[in-house]
Order: C-alpha cells, then sequence, then structure tokens
C-alpha cells in the first residue's frame, strides 16, 4: 500500500519589501520576515550539504535585505532575489509551512514561533 504525501501548496504569494506573506489553504496565513528568510536559506553556500550546519554569518546580511524576486520552482517550491544579490537557494513550500509563527502553527494565541536561525 502506498502512502499518500500532502505537499502544501500556497494559494497565494505576495512580496514585500520587509516579508514574504503566503495564503495557504483554509484562511492560513504566514508572515515570512526576509531577513529571516534570507538567514535561513537552505543553498550550498549557507548551508553544509551534510549537516545542515549553518554557513552563512549573519552579520553579513543587512537589516534591510529584501526579496527582489520570487520564483516558482514547480509544484513545491519557490526560489527568491534578494537584494543583497543571493539567489541560489529553493525554499520548499513544506519548508516554509514548518516555520510558520502564526496561531494556527504555534498553537499558542499572541505568540510567534521561534525557531534557530
Amino acid at each position: 500500500m502506498h502512502q499518500v504525501i500532502q505537499i502544501p501548496i500556497p494559494e497565494r504569494i505576495d512580496r514585500h519589501d520587509r516579508e514574504i506573506v503566503i495564503a495557504w489553504s483554509s484562511d492560513h496565513v504566514g508572515h515570512y520576515p526576509a531577513r529571516e528568510l534570507r538567514l535561513r536559506c537552505p543553498c550550498a553556500m549557507c548551508r553544509d550539504e551534510m549537516t545542515g550546519a549553518r554557513l552563512l554569518d549573519p552579520a553579513t546580511v543587512r537589516d534591510d535585505v529584501r526579496p527582489l524576486t520570487v520564483h516558482l520552482v514547480g509544484s513545491y517550491a519557490m526560489r527568491i532575489d534578494w537584494s543583497d544579490g543571493h539567489g541560489t537557494g529553493i525554499y520548499t513550500y513544506e519548508f516554509l509551512q514548518s516555520i510558520c509563527g502564526c496561531e494556527r502553527c504555534t498553537g499558542r494565541s499572541g505568540e510567534t514561533k521561534r525557531v534557530q536561525i
């Protein structure tokens, strides 16, 4: 018997200077601060491919970094061109939903999910 895996698919992605807003299904909206997303870039230049350890020094990422463009990658991810010239990281929808800080995802009213960057 095959197991069916549900991959989250955004209904809408909005790019703003300070954040990316993703409307997931069922009135679920995630707000992703730009700098946090940039620091969490999963590419091989920013994360060790074997251990997942961060290679990117947070001190090198400006507080005002912003997403310039968002490109869809198949039906499973997006790639962001950043104002600091970086643009190779592929952010899967599954990953983005896992770091969502909304009340529904954190299960805590008025609190945001704190994740290790």
